[in-house]
């Protein structure tokens, strides 16, 4: 990793991410990872710079090596009440509340922190900077990408499996076409469009 973030070792640090911001359905997926120092993982980056074979392995041993993980995630209908933004500051604060270790100091990818019980601090590009964000990176990507694999089952006429629910042409082909699912954010401008209401 080039330009890495230093901080003092002695702090137990935990690094947040979160995955799906962008796309028109599905939840807000976040991840909170605390790393052990004396089980180092080798080849973390960015989870978008990494193919998805590798994606899956860095995945299981993450699970395997960290102290501590924890998924955090905001729904379709928290989405569209909340609005995206303030969604994702949830299912971070999830994330971070559901770790069995309490850090000291939470990094967290980009340019604003949720409120939370400890020290935190934004850092921008944390995913290709921070060792803890980018496991958190991976594992929330990984999460939220079976998911829509999983979405693609229920509703293969839409191609979660391959947009992953981004504002692709054939997701919004599909979605002109189709209407909305219940799993569709329907605050969003192109679901809006879909549904009649924009």
């Amino acid at each position: 990793m080039s330009d890495v973030f230093i901080y003092p070792q002695a702090v137990c640090i935990a690094g947040v991410d979160e995955v799906g911001r962008g796309p028109l359905v599905g939840a807000v997926v976040t991840a909170a990872v605390i790393l052990d120092p004396a089980n180092p993982i080798v080849g973390l980056a960015d989870s978008k710079k990494l193919s998805e074979k590798r994606r899956e392995a860095l995945y299981i041993e993450i699970k395997e090596k960290a102290l501590a993980w924890s998924l955090g995630r905001a729904e379709p209908h928290e989405i569209d009440e909340l609005n995206i933004l303030h969604a994702t500051m949830l299912a971070m604060q999830r994330a971070v509340a559901g770790l069995c270790i309490t850090p000291d100091m939470v990094l967290i990818d980009g340019n604003r922190c949720p409120k939370l019980p400890m020290a935190s601090l934004a850092v921008v590009k944390g995913d290709s900077k921070v060792a803890e964000i980018s496991a958190a990176s991976i594992l929330a990507k990984v999460t939220r990408d079976r998911e829509m694999v999983e979405l693609d089952l229920q509703f293969p006429e839409y191609g979660f499996a391959k947009h992953k629910g981004y504002p692709t042409p054939v997701h919004l082909e599909s979605l002109a076409r189709l209407g909305a699912t219940t799993h569709h954010r329907r605050s969003f401008s192109p679901v809006k469009r879909a549904l009649g209401l924009a």
